[in-house]
């Protein structure tokens, strides 16, 4: 699967976990080159959740990219995982 934004496949990987219909990718399948900074952070059944920024042909996606450094027991799958906002295609 690639995850895609702004014309850029910002990740790829065959290794996909699907938790609440959100497809994470393994960490190191994210490019990094595409991502900044954010100290968005979130709380949920799986952990808090820390976000990054995509950055893409000169135009920025707040928030864009979220993992779970230490997850909760129960998304212990999720670790060392990434996921994407709405409006980052998923294909297949």
């Amino acid at each position: 699967m690639k995850a895609i934004w702004n014309g850029v496949v910002v990740a790829e990987s065959d290794d996909i976990v699907t938790v609440e219909g959100e497809h994470y990718f393994p960490q190191a399948a994210l490019k990094s080159e595409y991502t900044s900074f954010s100290n968005h952070r979130t709380s949920d059944w799986k952990g808090q959740a820390y976000y990054q920024s995509l950055f893409v042909n000169g135009e920025m996606k707040a928030d864009a990219v979220w993992h779970y450094p230490e997850p909760s027991e129960s998304a212990a799958n999720l670790k060392d995982r990434v996921a994407f906002t709405a409006g980052v295609a998923i294909v297949d």
